[in-house]
């Protein structure tokens, strides 16, 4: 294995001490294990791969995907075990756990551990984080984000055969038990449009299905697609998006297919727009002919300025398809997580997830960032700006009215044009509706007691909107009077890592997997993003470099913030006699949150691929 160091070299392979896995808990107990407590002791002689999430994390559902043909695969020796460890207050809830694991067809068990007590026992600093653990409980691995399910793979055939030979692997049926189905006409619906007929399409999301319902919003006309997922023409995989295109069809953000496709209501047929049905990685074009290049996790569409914007969730961007040349490009954002504004091609967006076309604005649900944006026309030129209406940043978020500066929301998902100029934000986490007026400033609450709106289209005086965890359509009267309700703020709580004042060492670390080595053909193949929030908390090493470790130095006279760290590593075949060796990109974005005392650490080190001496 290639154990890469700030400088990229590959030193000698070192010995570390076993490490026993802490044991398994968490307050909110056990999902999908018919109501049995699970121990390590338990598993004892299966590969127990856990899995730490929480649900609003894309990067986290992209694993999900990742590993289901590994799961499958090794059924009877790996046993995936989700450790649910929230970020958002709402996910915290265990209802909404409860809802999530359905949602995403999560078909192995899962510790909803709302307190990080699990999480803190393994010094997790990332979501995702896959831990991997032998038939005799002892940690062998750790990888941080996307893009491991193919070394996970090599490393449980290791296993499997070590521990086979070894008599300590014990083979046979997980302890998986799937929950009772629940008969609803719609599972978890994610967005709505309505049709020239009067009635509506709405995304049925974990069905894999587009459902017409008559104008009452409840009555079923008709589905499409076989409600499996799939990427044939009769076939969708967790759609999303919804919008109106102006050759009378319907552009659907079919989102863990990676595309984009198109619903002509009269004939019921669906064609491909874009995407290849393959996830886009850093490195992968970023520009061309429309099915040719992949996407990632497209969440909503919009028609505006000509073509169709994409809200490109798994890469923090946001792409246009245009129908006339049928290509896709990047319009704004870089591809780093946070709340950037400025030119389009600069901004920074995480997780956008609603998009809401004016005549002069498209207005964006930054998920991630708890907050309200829009894209404008540059006044100096032709391109594009990226402002922010409401909101700060990654962690701070909760429900609060008022001016917009000091206005707080909760992961929306959704935001719709009202006709006097406001729009309504679908509040997802809050569960509520929004109204920002940009004539005044001001931010008010619509509506309350909405379980997760995820989107909201306008019926006259009406505002029909998506409850996707209650699984149907709401129809509310637009109020003349806003709902007024008790300010609540929240922040991300995670435990601060101790650090000193000073020089900070940063060290990233990557292991290639067995049988590769790093891709060097086409120059450095690992990247480093360093920043900090506040950006004063940082004298020394902010910015982007091809080495996996750095030094940094601490101001002096700030005493706490977040050091945000993006790591890539590309890995190919290290086989001579193979002519064309595949390669995979490894990605993770960290938040540390740090706190500076003379007691603290003089270095960090974050986890890629591997374990940390």
């Amino acid at each position: 294995m290639n154990d890469v160091s700030a400088s990229g070299s590959s030193p000698a392979p070192r010995r570390r001490a076993r490490v026993r896995a802490p044991e398994l808990v968490g307050k909110g107990g056990w999902l999908n294990t018919g109501g049995s407590a699970l121990t390590l002791a338990d598993l004892r002689g299966r590969i127990v791969l856990l899995d730490f999430w929480t649900f609003c994390c894309i990067n986290c559902l992209h694993v999900l995907d990742e590993l289901r043909e590994l799961e499958q695969k090794h059924s009877d020796t790996v046993v995936t075990i989700g450790v649910h460890s929230p970020k958002f207050v709402h996910e915290a809830e265990h209802t909404a756990v409860v809802d999530a694991v359905e949602r995403y067809e999560v078909h192995h068990p899962v510790l909803d551990d709302p307190e990080l007590a699990t999480w803190k026992q393994y010094a997790v600093r990332a979501w995702p984080t896959l831990v991997v653990i032998d038939p005799e409980g002892y940690v062998v691995a750790q990888h941080a984000g996307e893009g491991h399910a193919h070394a996970i793979e090599k490393l449980v055939e290791e296993l499997e055969a070590e521990h086979a030979a070894k008599g300590t692997l014990r083979r046979g049926d997980g302890p998986y038990v799937a929950p009772e189905p629940v008969a609803t006409d719609l599972r978890f619906p994610g967005k709505a449009v309505t049709l020239d007929s009067g009635n509506f399409l709405v995304s049925d999301t974990t069905r894999h299905q587009l459902v017409e319902l008559a104008a009452d919003g409840e009555s079923v006309v008709r589905r499409i697609g076989g409600g499996e997922r799939g990427f044939g023409p009769e076939s969708f995989n967790e759609p999303q998006g919804l919008a109106l295109i102006p050759n009378g069809r319907i552009a659907v953000a079919d989102t863990v297919n990676h595309a984009i496709r198109e619903f002509t209501p009269a004939s019921g047929a669906v064609e491909t727009l874009a995407g290849t049905g393959r996830q886009w990685w850093q490195g992968s074009p970023a520009h061309g002919p429309a099915l040719d290049v992949a996407l990632s996790s497209p969440w909503d569409v919009a028609w505006w300025h000509d073509r169709l914007w994409i809200a490109m969730a798994g890469v923090h961007q946001l792409w246009t398809y245009d129908p006339k040349t049928r290509t896709v490009a990047v319009a704004a954002g870089t591809t780093n997580e946070g709340l950037v504004d400025g030119p389009a091609t600069e901004a920074w967006f995480a997780q956008p997830s609603g998009l809401a076309a004016t005549e002069d604005r498209l207005w964006v649900a930054d998920s991630e960032t708890s907050a309200l944006r829009y894209v404008e026309r540059d006044g100096d030129g032709d391109g594009f700006v990226v402002r922010t209406a409401v909101g700060t940043g990654l962690f701070d978020f909760g429900h609060r009215d008022g001016p917009a500066g000091q206005a707080l929301l909760q992961h929306p998902l959704g935001v719709t044009a009202l006709p006097d100029g406001s729009v309504a934000v679908s509040d997802t986490y809050n569960h509520a509706l929004r109204r920002y007026d940009p004539a005044t400033g001001e931010v008010t609450t619509l509506a309350t007691d909405l379980r997760e709106p995820s989107g909201a289209v306008l019926v006259g005086d009406d505002i029909v909107v998506v409850e996707s965890a209650r699984h149907r359509l709401t129809r509310l009267r637009l109020p003349d009077e806003a709902v007024r309700v008790e300010s609540v703020a929240h922040r991300t709580q995670r435990a601060a890592t101790d650090v000193a004042p000073g020089a900070l060492r940063l060290d990233v670390v990557f292991e290639a997997p067995k049988g590769q080595k790093l891709d060097t053909r086409y120059g450095p193949s690992t990247r480093l993003l360093v920043s900090a929030t506040p950006p004063e908390l940082l004298a020394e090493g902010a910015g982007a470099g091809t080495d996996l470790g750095r030094e940094l130095v601490l101001a002096d006279g700030v005493t706490e913030g977040v050091l945000h760290v993006s790591a890539m590593a590309a890995s190919c075949d290290d086989a001579p006699e193979i002519e064309y060796p595949a390669c995979h990109v490894h990605q993770q974005d960290w938040g540390v949150p740090v706190r500076v005392t003379g007691s603290g650490a003089g270095r960090l080190g974050l986890v890629l691929a591997g374990l940390d001496a």
